[in-house]
C-alpha cells in the first residue's frame, strides 16, 4: 500500500510542477483554484440561467483545455518544452499570472453577490460598471486568459500551451454566450453598457 501511495505522490507531483520556479505556477493555481472553489457559496440566488445544451459548447472547450493544461498531462505525454524562457523568463511570466489572478478575485468581489459560475439572472441583477467592469465588460475572463497563456508561455510545453489556448476560446465563447442572454434579461441598460465599454480586451473598441 506504501509503494502504491509513492507512487500516487510521484505522479501528483510530476510535469512541470516538479522544477523550479514552474512548479510556483502549480502552486499559485492550485491556490486560486482552491479559494474561487471556496468562495463559490457567496452568491445570490438564481433567477434564470441558461440551458445545459447551450452552455455544453463553451464547457468542452474549457474541460479539454484543462485536462492538456494540467502538468500531468505533459507527464504521461512525456514532453519537453519546445522552449526555455529562462528562469528570469519565467519569474516575469509568473508576475503577469498573479496580475491575471489579481485581476479575476477584483471582479468576483466587486460583483458580489451576482457572481455565478455559469450564465445566470441573479435576483436583484442589474449592470454593473464601475471597477473592473468600467475596464471590461468581463474581467474575469480577462484575468484567466491573461494568466492562463502566460503560464502556458512558461512553461513551454505544446500541451499547456494548446490547453491555455483552448480555455482562453472556451471563455470568449462563454462571454458570448453571456452577452446575448444579458442583453435580452437587461434590456437596454446593458446594451448602454456595450456601447461603453469593450469586452473582454481593454482599450479596444466597445461594442
Amino acid at each position: 500500500m506504501s509503494g502504491e501511495f509513492s507512487h500516487v505522490i510521484t505522479f501528483a507531483f510530476s510535469g512541470w510542477t516538479t522544477t523550479w520556479p514552474t512548479s510556483l505556477l502549480a502552486t499559485i493555481w492550485l491556490i486560486w483554484l482552491a479559494s474561487w472553489v471556496g468562495a463559490s457559496f457567496w452568491s445570490g440566488q438564481t433567477r434564470k440561467h441558461v440551458a445545459t445544451l447551450h452552455a455544453s459548447r463553451y464547457h468542452i472547450l474549457i474541460v479539454a483545455g484543462g485536462i492538456l493544461f494540467t502538468p500531468w498531462t505533459s507527464r504521461v505525454l512525456g514532453e519537453k518544452p519546445i522552449w526555455n524562457p529562462g528562469t528570469t523568463g519565467v519569474y516575469l511570466l509568473t508576475i503577469v499570472t498573479l496580475a491575471g489572478i489579481a485581476f479575476t478575485w477584483w471582479a468576483r468581489i466587486h460583483l458580489g453577490r451576482f457572481w455565478s459560475n455559469a450564465i445566470t439572472h441573479k435576483e436583484g441583477h442589474k449592470v454593473i460598471d464601475t471597477g473592473p467592469y468600467g475596464m471590461v465588460r468581463h474581467p474575469i475572463y480577462t484575468g484567466l486568459i491573461l494568466g492562463m497563456l502566460a503560464t502556458g508561455i512558461a512553461v513551454g510545453t505544446i500541451s499547456a500551451i494548446l490547453g491555455a489556448i483552448l480555455i482562453s476560446l472556451g471563455m470568449s465563447l462563454k462571454a458570448k454566450m453571456e452577452e446575448v442572454f444579458l442583453s435580452a434579461e437587461l434590456g437596454p441598460d446593458y446594451a448602454a453598457y456595450r456601447r461603453r465599454v469593450p469586452m473582454i480586451i481593454p482599450f479596444l473598441p466597445a461594442g
